[in-house]
Order: structure tokens, then sequence, then C-alpha cells
């Protein structure tokens, strides 16, 4: 039932933001797509929100220990998250380390600070002290596995869900996605890729919701402009195209 749920809110999610494009440019009005409607744009001041946001950005990166990592309420828990990231983008980037020589290295630090750790505390004390161990519980390694295979399953099927569904402007989508996805991969690999993307979640959220205010109405101008041209595409390009036979099936 989770699972099922969830493909039926990306999948919404999907046609709501196609359905709002069309619908926008069509009637030729700012509506809809950021949750506003025309008795509240009245009210002076309104700021229409990005997606319709109603709820503060706290409550929407889902709040806890999370969020107060990505906007900062305790300053001293992120910058040290974003310099941990930074230090081991550094050591593979710039020094060109590789991940099995730094695993090394850490083992023989290790292995050192225990066998000085076992000789001295012998020499002074004349009896060895219990030298503290790691062991990583095996929950962990299960709740990764896990984990990452319910995020890969849920992927593949948002995708074979798009393909199968005979709808080719949510073809067209998801395929141009993939393709800036593969473009931007050329351009760095992918670990500095992931490194933009941390940083990017632990500045983007706390910028925003300092700015967003003016976040929200330069990105209300723009989509009014990709509206325009949406639309003049859909009408001479797409809105010829018969519709697939899957159009507007159901999950059950």
């Amino acid at each position: 039932m989770r699972t099922m749920s969830e493909k039926m809110i990306a999948e919404d999610l999907f046609n709501n933001i196609s359905e709002v494009l069309a619908e926008h440019g069509q009637k030729g009005k700012s509506v809809s797509f950021f949750g506003e409607d025309n008795k509240a744009s009245s009210v002076a001041g309104q700021i229409n929100r990005i997606f319709g946001r109603q709820k503060p950005v706290y409550n929407l990166l889902g709040g806890g220990k999370s969020a107060d990592v990505l906007l900062w309420r305790n300053k001293k828990i992120s910058a040290s998250v974003l310099t941990g990231a930074t230090i081991i983008w550094v050591l593979f980037e710039w020094l060109n380390y590789h991940f099995l020589t730094l695993v090394c290295f850490a083992l023989v630090l290790g292995m050192l600070a225990q066998f000085i750790w076992t000789n001295v505390s012998g020499f002074l004390n004349r009896s060895s002290s219990n030298v503290p161990r790691l062991v990583l519980p095996k929950e962990l390694f299960v709740n990764i596995a896990v984990t990452f295979g319910a995020e890969v399953n849920r992927a593949l099927c948002y995708l074979q869900d798009i393909a199968c569904e005979g709808n080719l402007k949510h073809f067209l989508v998801a395929v141009v996605s993939l393709w800036v996805g593969a473009v931007i991969s050329s351009w760095c690999n992918f670990i500095t890729v992931l490194y933009v993307g941390f940083v990017a979640a632990h500045t983007l959220p706390i910028l925003y919701e300092k700015y967003e205010d003016e976040v929200d109405t330069f990105a209300y101008k723009v989509f009014d402009q990709l509206c325009g041209h949406y639309r003049k595409f859909d009408s001479s390009v797409l809105s010829k195209i018969p519709k697939g036979a899957f159009k507007g099936k159901k999950y059950e």
C-alpha cells in the first residue's frame, strides 16, 4: 500500500505540473501553480509561493534534526558537516587520493593509535588497559542497504510508469531531464556532482528562507514567461500528437 501510494503521489505531481503549464498558458493569467487563487491575490502585498507552498520551509524539509542542519539552526553541526564533506572532496579531487588509499591510511592510523595506547599504558601502569575498539553495528549496514534499494526501486518504477503511460508530454519531460543530467555529468565526475548537490542542500534552503519573498516574486515572473513559450510549443507541436492508449489509466 505504501509503494502504491508513493507512485500515485509522484504521478499526480508530474500530471499537475504539465497540466498547470498548459492551463496557465491558455488562460493567460497567473494562477494555480503557485497555489494562490484570485481572492488571495487581491490582497495587497500578497506573495505567491512556489508550488503553492503553504507550510514553512522548516516543515517542508521534514523538521527534526535534518531540517536543523540544513537550515543552520545549530551552526556548529552544520558547519562541521559541510567542512567534512569539503575535506573529503578535496582529498579525492584536488589531491587525487583513491578510496582504497584513504581506507588503508585510516586503518594504519587506527592500529598505530591502539599500539601506542597499549604499550604506553602498560609501561606507565605496568598493566595493559583495555584499548577501545571500534565495532560497527549490523543494523547500520542493513538500514543503508534497505533504504538505498527502496529509493532505487521507487525511481525505476516511476520511470517505467512514465514509459508505459503513453503520455508523450510526460515522456519528453523525463527524457529531457535525464539528458540534462547526462550533460552535467559529462562536465565533472560523480563525486563532484554529489558534492555540489550536498553544498546546494546546505546553502539554498537557508538562503531561500531568508529571501523567500524576493525569490518567489522572481520565480513567478520567470514562470509566466515559460508558460508563454510552453503554450506556443503545446499549440504548435504537442497538441497535434495523438495521445497514448494508456491515457487516463488509474491505479487500483
